[in-house]
């Protein structure tokens, strides 16, 4: 298996295990079957090398796909897709993740995460511990784990988790989380940088202003404050402008003070839900079933 080679318009991180990982990614949540083949491949044409899919958005496909036509050397792409509730359980588990390969048209992958902290998690992580043993998987990770479960999950298992991906932007900044993650050297990754704009997160007057200060969009400020805090960032959309508007921040740094501005804007809250709601636990089982009966996220409105 080759390492990913770097570019010089993209900041990386380094996993716990050494694998870099870009800090900027593109990410295909509600991106549609049929209009995902279509942004990937904008996306690779902007400079993504980062893509983001799930079993459970039932796109795997479409990016495998757009991966193969774009020419791009797989080497230089980092692919991450993560296991569904369903396929916990150490043996389909591991299957899904073979099955995944297929649809992505690759024989590795450079990230697999747990999607959710539900059922058998530890089979499931089991298996991606097995599999990453194989060489079929160069990082392995968690998402949408709480405070307790990664630090339970880092200290439990034969593999440390190198990410976690979750909620994570302005209106909810994670600092406990962050400090919790840096001290066990688990990398956040944020799957709403923006908050998908819930609460107002671009129309914010602190977020305006430092994004006149700097001659960017409010869009590229948030963006920019999540890198320099060493989150890793995925933002969506169908649009190639605005791709390559969440692109262009590394041509600029924010200020330890305008850091601390936007810091000061926490409200240490979910715009979502809480996966600690026994209400949101059922409501997930409910979900899964249905996924079950016809294999379609459209028509889901809520987020994860």
């Amino acid at each position: 298996m080759k390492e990913n080679k770097e570019d010089t318009t993209m900041e990386y991180i380094s996993l716990n295990n050494g694998v870099k990982m870009p800090i900027l990614g593109y990410g295909v949540y509600q991106v549609t079957k049929e209009e995902c083949e279509r942004c990937v491949l904008d996306a690779l044409k902007v400079g993504y090398r980062a893509i983001d899919t799930a079993q459970s958005y039932f796109n795997e496909e479409e990016v495998g796909n757009a991966i193969k036509k774009s020419g791009i050397p797989r080497e230089e792409i980092f692919l991450t897709t993560k296991v569904w509730v369903e396929h916990y359980g150490y043996e389909e588990a591991k299957k899904s993740v073979l099955e995944s390969m297929k649809k992505l048209k690759t024989d590795y992958l450079d990230l697999v995460l747990l999607h959710q902290p539900f059922s058998d998690a530890y089979g499931a992580y089991h298996a991606l511990e097995d599999l990453y043993d194989e060489g079929k998987i160069r990082a392995i990770g968690i998402s949408n784990f709480y405070v307790d479960r990664m630090v339970d999950f880092a200290s439990f298992n034969r593999i440390k988790p190198m990410v976690n991906q979750v909620e994570t932007h302005i209106f909810n900044q994670q600092k406990e989380m962050k400090e919790w993650a840096d001290k066990y050297d688990i990398r956040l990754e944020a799957w709403a940088p923006f908050g998908e704009g819930r609460g107002g997160t671009f129309e914010n007057p602190v977020i305006a202003e430092i994004a006149e200060k700097y001659q960017k969009t409010p869009a590229q400020v948030m963006l920019r404050w999540h890198i320099q805090r060493g989150v890793v960032v995925i933002p969506k959309s169908t649009h190639i402008e605005r791709m390559e508007e969440n692109f262009n921040v590394f041509d600029f740094t924010l200020s330890d003070e305008d850091m601390k501005t936007i810091a000061e804007l926490d409200k240490k809250t979910s715009s979502f839900f809480s996966h600690q709601d026994p209400n949101m636990v059922e409501w997930f089982v409910k979900m899964v079933e249905e996924r079950k009966k016809n294999n379609d996220s459209s028509k889901e409105k809520k987020n994860w």
